[in-house]
């Protein structure tokens, strides 16, 4: 043990240059544990953490990896009480029930322009009708998908819509995508659709520096979207104002089947394209005219230029995270070209990733955090590692005859690489959050990037410069021709066989594996790095546990259950596609079917008829009820009952009886069943006492709380 500590000092020490890379590890360590707690902490508990730490830090030895142990505590309290803060900061009333035909009055905050109409969040609610909240209790926003024909319509105007709006929904099952968590970040209370043609009552502009980048960006994706009405306009925005609420699903999912899907977020590929264009012409357009070119740094200048462009891109597209990342980046790069340094490192990343968890802390969560970060961080390391091999092979050529013919080589093999690369470290990820893995990828990115970098990209710049003169249908044209090319390209892979696969998910304890085992491969240089490589193995050979027997909408209005193959199964009158996807999804299966009974299963008494399904597994006998008239019947019978009507007090016979009252009050249910009883969770214990779950008593004291 004596032996193994000193070699593990010793490893430590010769990586003291790289401590730094750990602080932003420590900050969003910080920021997790707060995210995985099953109770709200007090908001006094980070920061008297980390002053405690902060004092340890400046009585421990200078230099010692004690004092930088000490400075990863201060960076981990910090984030923990960061994201505490942020959660009380943002709390907004949140809408306790379903309000049905009811008037939605409010300033238009953002427009997300749909395949199928236009979606709206309102700000500064009003709610007019039956069952309104008191204003105490209104809603800070309120997100409304309007009907077709409505009425042209810009950021900063009041909107008047007669609409059905409901609480943001929750997780389809325990563990799944959480809405509500993301709703209560961006203070929305309340989402519906409208009911009729909204009605502008007040012309209003944009109010704010913020308001008015987001009626620019409404304005720009319009006039996109007039200019190439067919689906390469919805590309098109996506790609220059980050709207991808206007592409279509079909290209959407051929996006993702290929391993595209990247070029339809702004992120880093995006920055880089506009930071290069930018760069080269403003150089070579000052080497054009020699007095100027004579008295000026051309690449400085360029810098500046290049910075000023990357931040209204950012801010154009609503700075999604990815987005606020690869800004963050490129500032620090262009920041690094101005002082004369190496403008890419990990420091470079870990700057930023400090910068990104520090405006929103919550974004750590997110799949676009996590995946962008990897796939940064995993280039960087590649090319650091590959540094001495570089330039073996650059001294190589430079030597040879044809070096134009090797350079062209080296620049598809480093193409090739990166893709690899950037793949690898994202596909993980991938399946965690989706999923989903795509196998094909790399072919469609050798195709698709060079085709968005070298001709879709370019054109869109010069639409965006065009526009201010009504022109700018004269390079959107031509950038739809290339979109077109891309779209072909993804259809063509994602058509391939096993050009995607759907796999099942993967326990919690598979991420926290995956994102430290690839931290400590690529943030280290020396060998003992390698240990990375097991972490990462054991995280993806982790398998959740067994898929639920019995599974309940958080609505109460879907009811499944996974039959003794493991399919899933839907057995309620009435279902919803995207909460039966997500039901499938996590099994690593294509979709749900509703059950059709075997004939043995019918000989039996299982099966489905008039509102009610029988079924069995081993001794337990299940009834799934949807309706009121046949409840009596499935109580008499069973032992455990699953229904969409209220059964409170009407089922006394069964062992178990969930209705769609405790759907509503306990969120999604899922069920265990076997030979020694019934395991149940719900989404809303999954998540614990939290402000975005509803019924909870954290969102009570945090919309309580004085100055929330």
């Amino acid at each position: 043990m004596s032996g193994a500590r000193t070699w593990f000092l010793q490893q430590l020490d010769a990586e003291r240059g790289r401590w730094m890379l750990w602080l932003p590890v420590a900050m969003g360590l910080g920021i997790a544990v707060y995210f995985e707690l099953p109770s709200e902490p007090s908001l006094w508990l980070g920061p008297a953490i980390a002053v405690a730490a902060l004092l340890a830090t400046f009585l421990a030895p200078a230099g010692t990896a004690v004092r930088a142990l000490c400075a990863g505590f201060v960076a981990a309290a910090s984030g923990f009480g960061l994201a505490a803060w942020r959660t009380a900061d943002l709390a907004a009333p949140v809408l306790s029930r379903p309000l049905f035909s009811i008037n939605v009055e409010g300033r238009i905050a953002d427009v997300q322009r749909l395949p199928e109409g236009v979606r709206v969040v309102l700000e500064a609610v009003r709610l007019k009708g039956r069952g309104a909240p008191t204003p105490d209790l209104m809603p800070a926003r309120v997100r409304v998908s309007l009907s077709r024909g409505a009425p042209p319509i810009g950021v900063g105007d009041r909107l008047l819509v007669l609409a059905n709006i409901s609480p943001p929904s929750g997780p389809a099952l325990p563990g799944a995508f959480d809405f509500q968590r993301v709703a209560w970040y961006q203070q929305i209370g309340a989402v519906g659709y409208a009911l009729a043609p909204a009605a502008v009552i007040e012309h209003g502009r944009p109010n704010g520096l913020v308001r008015t980048i987001d009626g620019l960006r409404a304005d720009i994706t319009a006039r996109v979207l007039a200019a190439l009405p067919g689906p390469e306009g919805g590309v098109a925005a996506a790609l220059l104002t980050g709207e991808q609420t206007a592409v279509t699903r079909d290209i959407n999912q051929s996006m993702r089947d290929s391993g595209l899907a990247h070029i339809l977020s702004i992120s880093g590929l995006h920055i880089v394209f506009v930071v290069a264009l930018v760069m080269g012409i403003m150089r070579y357009g000052i080497a054009l005219i020699p007095p100027l070119a004579l008295r000026v740094d051309a690449k400085k200048v360029a810098a500046v230029v290049a910075l000023l462009v990357a931040l209204f891109y950012t801010a154009l597209a609503g700075a999604p995270v990815p987005a606020q990342r690869s800004c963050a980046m490129a500032a620090f790069a262009l920041l690094a070209i101005l002082l004369d340094r190496t403008a890419l490192s990990l420091r470079l990343v870990a700057w930023s990733a400090i910068v990104v968890l520090l405006a929103a802390p919550e974004a750590l969560t997110g799949a676009s955090f996590q995946m962008s970060f990897a796939a940064v961080v995993a280039l960087i390391a590649g090319w650091e590692a590959a540094g001495s091999w570089r330039r073996r092979w650059h001294d190589r050529i430079e030597g040879t005859k044809h070096r134009w013919r090797w350079r062209v080589l080296a620049g598809f093999g480093a193409s090739l690489a990166t893709t690899l690369i950037a793949s690898i470290a994202t596909g993980a990820f991938a399946a965690y959050h989706f999923n989903r893995l795509s196998f094909l990828g790399i072919a469609a990115n050798l195709l698709g990037v060079p085709l968005t970098g070298f001709w879709i990209m370019p054109w869109g710049l010069l639409a965006m410069l065009l526009m201010p003169f009504g022109l700018e249908r004269f390079a959107l044209i031509p950038m739809g021709w290339g979109i077109e090319g891309l779209d072909s390209i993804a259809a063509h892979v994602a058509a391939w066989p096993q050009a995607a696969m759907l796999v099942p998910s993967l326990p919690g304890a598979s991420l926290w594996l995956l994102t430290l085992g690839g931290l400590w491969l690529c943030l280290w240089r020396r060998r003992w790095r390698l240990v990375g490589l097991p972490v990462i193995v054991t995280a993806l050979m982790l398998r959740p546990g067994p898929e639920p027997d019995l599974l309940m909408s958080g609505d109460g209005r879907v009811l499944g259950f996974h039959d003794d193959h493991g399919t899933l199964q839907v057995a309620s009158q009435r279902t919803d596609r995207f909460v039966t996807d997500t039901w499938a999804r996590r099994g690593g299966q294509n979709g749900a079917r509703k059950w059709a009974a075997s004939a043995e299963q019918q000989a039996l008494g299982l099966g489905c008829a008039s509102g009610l399904c029988r079924w069995q597994k081993g001794p337990w006998h299940v009834a799934l009820v949807s309706d009121e008239r046949r409840l009596a019947e499935a109580c008499a019978g069973a032992d455990i009952v699953l229904s969409t009507v209220d059964a409170l007090g009407h089922c006394r016979g069964p062992r178990l009886v969930i209705d769609r009252r405790d759907a509503w009050r306990e969120g999604a249910q899922a069920l265990w069943l076997d030979d020694s009883g019934i395991r149940r969770l719900t989404a809303n214990a999954a998540r614990g006492d939290r402000p975005w779950v509803p019924n909870s008593s954290g969102r009570r004291a945090a919309i309580k709380a004085p100055g929330a």
